[in-house]
């Protein structure tokens, strides 16, 4: 039978074929424990995002070291009506780390989580990690602080469950400080356009960036509330809010696009009727974008309905 191994060439020392097998099996031994520590360490850190404007954050810390399922991301769905699904409860079982808003706003995540308990996994709520928190107001994404201080925990934790990619982490967290840094630049410059510009506001998820763009709200907070609760507004609040589009004394009417109501589509109607514009914002992000993309298309519509532009 043809050997495997070749003959030294003449003039040199042939090394015994049991030696030589012996020194390539060593080799290959060591080639495969190297390849698959390599691949133990590429193996991405599993996420999961109540919120897909969280993942949208994990994503750009973690890169391909992550793997994100973001279970809120079809801004279609009232996320206030979600009922979690048996995919969920298999995603959450599996994951690293869990990102999700807290505050009551996604309890069924708790549930999820109570339900495949891990002491190594990392549990990250955005709610409790805000710096700013309005009364009875949930919505802390909307606010950039917030989601600044809320990217530090998400890379401190994607550190501690996989300390050999801290460089990485590291990194993107700095590049993902400095591009919502200028978001919240953008915002500021947008409010010095918006000062005092009286609008009405059909609930208080926008209420977080009311300050920055110093816009002026006219609407009773209790038909806000009571929009946001899914129930009928007081009598009193809702008349005020009427009156106010039909003597114009708003110049924008701003709604949730994802908790429709006829009490709200009345209002969109009573404002087209008045020539007064409305601008629908959403409570997760539309696909294809990223947290800040989503945030500044949102303020861009509404300088450009203000300016009377399409």
């Amino acid at each position: 039978m043809r050997s495997l191994f070749r003959s030294a060439p003449k003039g040199l020392h042939a090394t015994p074929r049991v030696g030589l097998y012996a020194a390539r099996r060593t080799a290959l031994i060591l080639l495969c424990a190297a390849l698959g520590g390599a691949a133990y360490a590429a193996s991405p850190v599993v996420v999961v995002s109540a919120e897909n404007f969280y993942g949208s954050l994990v994503q750009q810390i973690g890169g391909d070291r992550v793997s994100v399922t973001s279970i809120l991301s079809d801004p279609s769905v009232d996320p206030h009506q979600y009922e979690s699904t048996v995919d969920d409860a298999k995603a959450v079982a599996a994951a690293d780390l869990v990102v999700e808003n807290g505050g009551g706003y996604d309890e069924w995540m708790d549930r999820l989580l109570s339900a495949s308990p891990r002491s190594s996994r990392v549990v990250i709520k955005g709610f409790d990690a805000a710096v700013r928190k309005l009364p009875d107001n949930v919505h802390v994404w909307y606010d950039v602080d917030n989601m600044q201080i809320i990217s530090d925990a998400i890379a401190q934790g994607l550190r501690s469950l996989d300390p050999s990619g801290a460089s990485v982490y590291e990194a993107n967290a700095r590049e993902l400080r400095r591009s919502l840094s200028q978001l919240k630049e953008r915002l500021v410059v947008a409010g010095a356009h918006l000062a005092g510009t009286p609008v009405g506001l059909t609930e208080s998820l926008f209420q977080y960036q009311v300050t920055t763009l110093r816009l002026t709200v006219l609407t009773p907070f209790a038909f806000q509330k009571a929009i946001g609760e899914g129930t009928d507004p007081p009598a009193d609040a809702a008349v005020q809010t009427e009156n106010q589009i039909r003597q114009h004394k708003i110049r924008l009417l701003i709604y949730n696009e994802q908790t429709p109501s006829p009490v709200v589509t009345a209002l969109e109607e009573e404002a087209s009727a008045a020539g007064i514009p409305s601008v629908g914002v959403t409570e997760t992000m539309p696909a294809g974008l990223t947290y800040q993309t989503w945030m500044l298309g949102q303020v861009d519509r509404l300088t450009a309905a203000l300016s009377g532009a399409p």
